[in-house]
């Protein structure tokens, strides 16, 4: 893939702001493009409902400045079945989930985009989105476009960067947890001050745990916390969550980009 790269006025990544004309001329020297995947859920009883789909945006919008990738607007929506015993989670079904993926893959596709870089901010996406990505590259050979030979997909999970799990674990420990983690709320906390304001000290959270339906989850865990402790985020580190997060995916985007 050349290493020439379109520059354009003003200086932008976001496929929103972009013209047809410009995204025509981009893909003469690039064929690469971000999709930022998150979900709208609770986040236990301090934390944004917008979270995985807040952090998920903010990862992409710097990966896609110094890489100088288009980024396409945040999917806010993900698979959340199990958070819907809370009040303003929206979720997806697995199946709705799947066919929007793949759609928006073979949309891309049809115009010359053969890297489709998703950066997720929601576990609960991950399975679904592989799925997406297998039916893609069979729908995109079916009909025969030109892209479809190499066609490439790949989900790169933010909050499961090295650095970022290894900065995790040396501040928070076990209090850590795997929802509601203090980890994303300090990465909200840095993109939206006014969030510190909701923090405040809680409960035990309930141990991790299986996850089930919606009930059992509102059962096991009645607060939607899996034994996280928010009230340990500072905006401090999530601007340093950001930085490794950005860092170590902008080094995969590239090897991504230039593989064959």
């Amino acid at each position: 893939m050349s290493a020439t790269r379109i520059t354009p006025e003003p200086r932008d990544w976001r496929l929103q702001l972009w013209t047809w004309p410009e995204v025509e001329r981009y893909l003469e020297y690039d064929k690469g493009v971000i999709l930022p995947l998150g979900s709208t859920e609770q986040h236990g009883p301090t934390g944004a409902i917008g979270t995985d789909a807040l952090t998920a945006d903010a990862v992409a919008q710097v990966v896609a400045e110094r890489s100088h990738v288009l980024v396409a607007p945040p999917q806010a929506f993900g698979m959340a079945e199990h958070h819907l015993g809370f009040p303003g989670t929206i979720s997806l079904q697995p199946s709705t989930l799947l066919a929007l993926l793949r759609d928006m893959v073979v949309s891309l596709a049809r115009h010359g985009f053969e890297r489709i870089y998703v950066i997720n901010g929601h576990g609960g996406n991950m399975a679904t989105a592989r799925a997406a990505f297998i039916e893609a590259y069979d729908r995109a050979a079916s009909l025969g476009l030109a892209s479809a030979p190499r066609l490439r997909c790949k989900l790169a999970n933010w909050f499961l960067a090295p650095a970022v799990m290894a900065h995790a674990r040396q501040l928070y420990g076990a209090r850590e947890g795997q929802h509601a983690t203090p980890s994303e709320i300090a990465l909200t906390l840095h993109l939206y001050p006014d969030l510190a304001r909701k923090l405040e000290p809680l409960p035990e959270p309930a141990p991790v745990g299986p996850i089930h339906g919606w009930e059992d989850f509102r059962c096991r865990y009645p607060d939607g916390r899996m034994g996280s402790d928010p009230s340990l985020a500072t905006a401090a580190a999530g601007q340093e969550f950001l930085e490794r997060a950005a860092t170590a995916l902008c080094e995969d985007l590239q090897r991504f980009l230039q593989a064959p």
